[in-house]
């Protein structure tokens, strides 16, 4: 069976709910399923998601990161955990992986594209293949909030904002994506 694993980070809430929407869109693909993962529940209201294990990467036939922006930059709990993944990073575990990364900030310049892109760089360290989000999706395109070719992201203007129906469908093609890339690399 081929899955995806989905990390993320969440501290308003909003990183969580687009990592449901792009295990949506991995779900859509046949033979592929979704596998939602948080580096650290503390601010889970609900204790719906279970915290990661290193393990799970080795498992994994893809993987997709979330976090806020904070400063430009992921939140310090989804590097914390990144950075004990030396053991995975010497032992291949990830190389040749499709992967892919998501962000959500609270203003229209708050750096969701450099968070994007500095969460990519331990993925490529790790020898994972990238995706982002190609502008044939016709939301990149037409959205006025979040939505990068980096990836998905989502502008809450200070909590203000839940996520868009661009941003939503951005998310749910994502995770569409991913997935139908570990499908043919695992066929």
């Amino acid at each position: 069976m081929v899955n995806i694993l989905i990390i993320y980070y969440s501290s308003n809430g909003s990183t969580k709910k687009m990592a449901r929407l792009i295990a949506r869109g991995v779900e859509m693909v046949e033979g592929v399923t979704s596998v939602i993962r948080t580096v650290n529940n503390k601010n889970d209201d609900d204790g719906s998601d279970v915290v990661v294990e290193k393990s799970e990467l080795k498992q994994c036939s893809g993987l997709i990161i979330g976090s806020p922006t904070h400063f430009g930059n992921m939140a310090s709990p989804l590097k914390e955990f990144i950075d004990t993944t030396t053991a995975e990073w010497f032992n291949g575990d990830l190389t040749g992986k499709p992967a892919g990364v998501f962000t959500s900030t609270s203003s229209l310049h708050g750096g969701q594209e450099t968070t994007l892109l500095s969460m990519m760089l331990p993925l490529l360290h790790h020898g994972m293949l990238i995706a982002g989000v190609p502008y044939s999706e016709k939301h990149l395109v037409n959205t006025k909030t979040g939505g990068t070719p980096y990836g998905p992201s989502h502008v809450s203007f200070n909590s203000d904002k839940e996520i868009s129906d661009d941003e939503k469908e951005i998310c749910i093609s994502f995770g569409k994506r991913i997935a139908t890339l570990a499908r043919k690399l695992n066929s």
